[in-house]
Formats: C-alpha cells, sequence, structure tokens
C-alpha cells in the first residue's frame, strides 16, 4: 500500500477509534447519571397506584431504594412493589401504615431507617378527596382528609427530617395540587389541606436550609387517577351535571392546555427535585397543571 493510502488508513482508524471511545464514555456517563439515587432510600407514601406509584418507580430507576405505602389488595401490591425490584434491581418494601395515625407514621420511617439505612428522599403523596356543599360536608369526611392529606405529612417530616439534618442530605417533596393555589366549589376540606400543604412546605423549608435538606411542593393539576375518577360521581351529584360534563366542563375547563396532566410528567418532577441540580430549589410551590394556575 503507497504511504500516503496508508497514512489515511491509520489516520481514518484512530478517528474511528475515538468515536467509538467518546460514544463509550458518554454511555457511560448516562448509566452513571441514570444511576444517581443509588445508595438512597425512598419512602413514598399514598404508592401503591397513581401518581404516588409512577414516582416510586421513578426513583427506582434511578437507583433508589423504594418503600411503597396505600391500600389496596395485597395480591396487587405485592406485584407492584416485586415489580419494582424485578424492573429496577432496588430493594422494595411494603408499610401498611395507616395515615390517620402520626404514631404509625412515625414507625414506618423508623423501619425504613433500620432497614435500609437511612430515609433519604421522603414523598407526601397520601390523599383522599369527598366532593360536597360545605354546609352539607359530613364531619368524618372534612377529619379523614385533614388527617391524610395534611397531618400525615406532618407526622412522617417530623419523623425523617432529625436523620436527614444529621447526615447533612434529605429531600422532601409533599403532592400539593393547583388545588394548594386556588379554590374550587364543593372542596373545602380538600383545597384548606392542600393550602397547609404550601404553608408547611415552606416553613420546613426554612427550618431545614442549612442543612442540605430542600422541602418544595409540586402542585398537579387534574392528573386520570383513580382519585380523579372517583369523585367524577360526586362531582355529578353536587353540580347536577354528566360525566362527559364533569370532565370536559369542571376538569379540563381548568386546565387550558386541555389536556390531563400524566402520572409520569410529575414523576419527572418529582425526580429532578431529588436531583443535585435542584439543591438550590427549595421551599417552592410549583404548579404543574397544563396552565391552571396562570389564569
Amino acid at each position: 500500500m503507497p504511504s500516503g493510502k496508508l497514512h489515511r488508513s491509520v489516520s481514518l482508524l484512530f478517528h474511528l477509534r475515538g468515536r467509538v471511545l467518546r460514544r463509550s464514555i458518554a454511555s457511560a456517563s448516562f448509566r452513571l447519571e441514570k444511576s444517581m439515587l443509588k445508595g438512597k432510600t425512598a419512602v413514598v407514601t399514598g404508592s401503591t397506584s397513581g401518581i404516588g406509584l409512577a414516582i416510586a418507580r421513578a426513583y427506582a430507576a434511578e437507583g433508589a431504594n423504594i418503600v411503597i405505602n396505600g391500600f389496596g389488595e395485597p395480591a396487587a401490591i405485592e406485584t407492584e412493589r416485586a415489580g419494582i425490584e424485578t424492573d429496577f434491581g432496588v430493594k422494595a418494601r411494603y408499610s401498611a401504615a395507616d395515615m390517620t395515625h402520626g404514631g404509625a407514621i412515625a414507625t414506618m420511617i423508623a423501619e425504613a431507617e433500620a432497614e435500609f439505612g437511612s430515609v433519604d428522599i421522603l414523598v407526601n403523596n397520601a390523599g383522599i378527596q369527598f366532593v360536597a356543599a360545605v354546609e352539607e360536608f359530613p364531619v368524618e369526611k372534612w377529619d379523614a382528609i385533614i388527617a391524610i392529606n395534611l397531618s400525615a405529612a406532618f407526622h412522617a417530616i417530623r419523623a425523617a427530617l432529625p436523620g436527614m439534618k444529621q447526615r447533612k442530605w434529605g429531600r422532601i417533596v409533599n403532592t400539593a395540587s393547583a388545588h394548594a393555589l386556588v379554590a374550587s366549589p364543593f372542596k373545602s376540606a380538600y383545597v384548606a389541606a392542600k393550602h397547609g400543604i404550601a404553608g408547611l412546605t415552606k416553613t420546613v423549608a426554612l427550618e431545614a436550609a442549612t442543612f442540605g435538606v430542600t422541602v418544595n411542593a409540586i402542585c398537579p393539576g387534574y392528573v386520570w387517577t383513580p382519585l380523579v375518577e372517583k369523585q367524577i360521581p360526586e362531582t355529578m351529584a353536587a353540580r347536577n351535571l354528566t360525566k362527559e360534563q364533569v370532565i370536559n366542563d369542571v376538569l379540563l375547563h381548568a386546565q387550558p392546555t386541555k389536556q390531563f396532566v400524566t402520572s409520569d410528567e410529575v414523576a419527572a418532577l418529582a425526580v429532578f427535585l431529588a436531583s443535585d441540580a435542584a439543591k438550590s430549589i427549595t421551599g417552592v410551590i410549583l404548579p404543574i397543571d397544563g396552565g391552571w394556575t396562570a389564569q
């Protein structure tokens, strides 16, 4: 082979090897980045379905061990728990802690710390809903909504925060709602609880600011989850509307995009807030609502 052609061949070979090496490095960096939560433990309340389950799986995809919590059929819950371990190669456990009992919530956090060594990420997602005019609102429904949607977050934060402060790292993500920022009729307890979550988020963010712990609230608009689906008949009765009218004239009417937010979109935001890229974001009440609260 003439020397000129040999030189070009050698140059091409090194060029191709360089490209392969750069791609290998980029691929390795991507895999490393995708394991940014490896060794961390996330407790996600209300995570046997819907938004909570999507968040739990998203954290597991980033390498975190997971504690899920919530109601449901035992077999279905076990399927989801085992699926997290199989799909992502992490450890997952289920806690049946009752979110209406502060002692049970504290025990859930303590058990997670004992098993995994720490609770690094806490997502307060448990929630229930009931729709009725305030003068007809059952007192027991008010008490349950405040307990599960608001007080449960206080009890979980109270139990998890000392360990986070001691380790100088932690992420608390509270699932609020667009209803933490605006109100809707017939949802007095839910709106009151979510406004309370906003205040709790800001207060704890200030208290934890010098300890490497961030505290933020995600405020989804309407996400098609079992919780939203369940409130449709109640809204139909409260407003004398058909199912189609509730979906189009009440739910999606609030969102300029005219689309439901997805659980995966909310989960992606929760993952970002747990990342080091978000370490300076704290005390934020962050809408993900299709433009609802921009109006």
